[in-house]
């Protein structure tokens, strides 16, 4: 079991839906970030991202308290599935705007912790001796041209191969996730992240160890509330000023 968990969230807008989610268990977490839809009409569905991003949260720490030795990529593959079955006839998921997010998971089972990534949320692992390592899925910043990317480029490369894979219509695209297992009794902790938050690391050049340092000892507030600092004095490298930011933590036991 994990020795603690905690995490926070911050709505990047007011007045609109935070399209982050966080739910955790004694062994397992899982952060997502439900991709804002472009402005105008369209989606092909009648919920929305927020809804998508619960029902994903919902269908996956089922999965996880339930079935704790099936791997983390056919779990996250059978949410997918759950979810789409859930949009009903209402919802046209081959509408190329049609709800996704990204997704990271981590599992402790026994010595080792499983993790799981998939889109531009990491996961970063604090080592006994203070150093990071990170798991980052960076697909998405490597499409073809460079930011600003085109709506329509986007649209064409999302869960194609060349591209960058998401969860949403797709239940595929969970086998292209980043996956593995690290030995747990050389970590102290580790962080789940959303995008929001990582923009410390990828913007503005925090390190790892920095970002987890403060996640671990401050608390998950601290790095929103450094983020929120940054965007207002620093401003966005590209894209929202604030996004939705979430940070989640858990701490592991040492070894024997």
């Amino acid at each position: 079991m994990f020795t603690r968990v905690s995490y926070a969230i911050g709505a990047g807008s007011p007045g609109r839906p935070c399209e982050d989610l966080a739910v955790a268990g004694p062994s397992w977490a899982v952060v997502i970030d439900g991709a804002t839809a472009p402005p105008g009409p369209g989606g092909g569905c009648v919920h929305g991202v927020a809804w998508l991003a619960a029902r994903l949260g919902g269908a996956l720490a089922a999965g996880l308290s339930e079935r704790p030795g099936t791997g983390l990529a056919e779990l996250l593959s059978d949410a997918v599935t759950a979810v789409m079955a859930a949009h009903g006839g209402a919802c046209d998921l081959d509408d190329p705007d049609s709800p996704s997010a990204t997704v990271c998971v981590v599992r402790l089972s026994g010595d080792r912790l499983h993790y799981l990534v998939l889109g531009d949320s990491p996961v970063a692992f604090l080592r006994r001796d203070g150093t990071a390592e990170v798991v980052a899925d960076d697909r998405l910043e490597r499409l073809p041209g460079g930011r600003p990317y085109p709506l329509e480029l986007v649209r064409r490369l999302r869960n194609a191969p060349g591209g960058f894979w998401v969860a949403g219509n797709r239940p595929e695209a969970a086998g292209q996730a980043l996956a593995g297992a690290v030995d747990a009794r050389e970590l102290a902790g580790v962080g789940l992240f959303t995008d929001g938050v990582a923009r410390l690391a990828d913007w503005y050049g925090w390190s790892w160890e920095s970002v987890l340092t403060s996640l671990a000892g401050e608390g998950p507030e601290a790095l929103i509330a450094a983020v929120r600092e940054l965007e207002r004095t620093r401003g966005p490298a590209w894209g929202k000023v604030h996004d939705d930011a979430t940070a989640l933590w858990c701490g592991l036991p040492e070894g024997p």
